[in-house]
Order: C-alpha cells, then structure tokens, then sequence
C-alpha cells in the first residue's frame, strides 16, 4: 500500500507483506482521553496486550501531517505530551495534512487509515453514537461502521449517548452487533444495558467466521464486536444512571455541544465516580486490546478465506 500521505512503520509494512495479525489501535485516548503520564503507561499497555498473544499493535496518528500506521515509543512519548494535537476524524484529515500537524484519531478515524492500509481488526474503548442531548449529533463513528469492512471491538458505545437510538442506527445501516460470550449489549462501564446484540458468540475463532460469512455475502459494513468490561472493574447500570442524568444536566447547562461534549462528560462522571469509571475504562480498553489480538491471529489462520 503506498500513499503519499501515509507512513507504514517498519514492522506494520513487513507484517502486511506476510500477512501477520495485526491490531489497528486509536489514538485520542493518548491525545484527548487521558492525562499525562496515564495516557502514555495506558499507549504502551495496549500494545503489550496486543503482543501478549501474538499480535502486532499498529497504533494510528498523525505526526507532521502524515497518517503514521505503528508508531515507536518515543512517537508515542511525543504524542502523549503534546498539548495541540489535533483530534481527528474523517473531516479533519484534510487540515492535519495541510497544517503539518500532529493528531490522535477517533474510530471513525482510525478505521479509515487502517482500512486504507488493509488492516482488518481494531480495538478501542466505547464507539461514538447518538447523544441523548441533542438527537441530531450523530457520531461519525456510525457511518464509518456503515461503510468500514472491518471487525471492531469495543465495550459497546460510550454509556453517556442514547444507546437504543444508537442500536437503531446500527441495524438500520446493516452493521452486525455480536456479543462476546454474552448476549447483551454492554454499557461500556457495566456489563449490563437491557438491549440485546444481534448475535452472541463464545470464541475468536466463531467471530472470524463470522465475520468470513459475513463479508462473503457482498456486504460491506463492520462487525462490531461488544467486550463487556471485567467484572472485577464493572459499575452496575442502576449505579451509573444517576451520575451520568446529573453530568449530562450540568453540561446542557454550561451549553456544551459538539466534541467539546463527550470530554466533559466522561471527566465529570470520573470525579461522581472519585474515579471508579476511569478504572473501568482502563481496564477495558486493555480487555478489548488483547480480545482484539486472539481474533486477528484467527483472520491471519482464515486470510485467504475472508480477503476482499
């Protein structure tokens, strides 16, 4: 794959030349997410993860106003103490590369580079959705599950949107919501929601084929795999719907709209939680990470199956 304005790491283009099982992870939890060094110890765990069972990381940013596809540790330190990073969806492609400037990708994003690479698994937290302030502020997120023909795992969608208007939109576009070993749709800190998946499955190996089914038909939409947080680090729904109804209050208060919502909510529910949601996402993240890495070396084991 060559693009002028993507650079492959040594080992993400050797890996794609052998086709090896390789893992797209996001960057604005670097960028946007967490504070530093958090940000950078949670960068690095991801990829240990990743590693651990025999997958290769390929953590997506922009550096300079190129798309980068495997980053080293210390482009890694660079993007986890940079202060003006900008956030990057499909929209803000343009002006990161104009500018020159440096970037963490959102999954929208991310699925981008990693589809234009031909990188076929990604990991991240909780996907983007409808918001329950404002209907009409639909993450692009959606639209790139739509379109993407890629598995994502995640812990569902961020429990702060409207997650039955977000199941909607999903099914509407066509795009396969499978349940790991559970057959409910988690809420990203609980494992529990009340609204069930579209299909649930027990094993990596029954989600490539699964997926290997799935694309075989033509369709061209995401599998979204749900990963529901650990137990040890899950809060329960009835725990986590008053907090979030009170941050989501205070926010429609101070006028807050567009990506400055989904930050202000996710920190102000950390300090009602005195941190608790912030473990649950750290502990998920990695979840999903090492999910993530069992299933790319199954789509390695089937490549000549599901290739596309």
């Amino acid at each position: 794959m060559k693009h002028p304005h993507v650079q492959l790491s040594v080992e993400i283009a050797r890996a794609l030349k052998l086709g090896s099982p390789i893992v797209a992870l996001e960057s604005t939890v670097i960028t946007h997410g967490l504070p530093h060094p958090q940000n950078l110890d949670l960068a690095r765990d991801m990829e240990k993860q990743v590693r651990s069972v025999g997958g290769i990381p390929a953590t997506v940013a922009l550096l300079d106003g190129k798309i980068r596809l495997g980053l080293s540790d210390g482009e890694l330190v660079r993007l986890s103490e940079s202060d003006s990073s900008l956030k990057v969806s499909h929209r803000d492609f343009a002006t990161a590369i104009v500018k020159k400037m440096d970037g963490g990708t959102t999954v929208a994003g991310t699925m981008l580079a990693a589809h234009m690479a031909g990188i076929k698994v990604f990991a991240t937290g909780g996907i983007g959705g409808v918001h329950k302030e404002f209907p009409f502020d639909v993450s692009t997120d959606l639209k790139a599950l739509a379109e993407t023909p890629m598995i994502v795992v995640c812990a569902g969608a961020k429990a702060i949107l409207d997650l039955p208007a977000t199941l909607e939109y999903l099914e509407t576009m066509g795009v396969p919501v499978v349940g790991y070993q559970t057959d409910e749709f988690p809420a990203f800190y609980s494992r529990e929601s009340g609204l069930k998946v579209s299909a649930g499955l027990d094993s990596p190996k029954e989600i490539a084929e699964f997926a290997k089914a799935h694309w075989s038909l033509g369709l061209r939409s995401a599998v979204l795999v749900t990963n529901p947080v650990p137990e040890t680090e899950s809060i329960s729904k009835s725990g986590m719907e008053p907090v979030i109804a009170k941050a989501s209050k205070e926010a429609m208060e101070k006028g807050m709209h567009g990506q400055e919502l989904t930050p202000f909510l996710l920190s102000r529910i950390n300090e009602l939680t005195e941190g608790r949601s912030l473990k649950a996402n750290l502990a998920l993240l990695l979840n999903n990470a090492r999910l993530a890495g069992e299933i790319s070396k199954e789509m390695y084991a089937r490549k000549n199956d599901w290739a596309i």
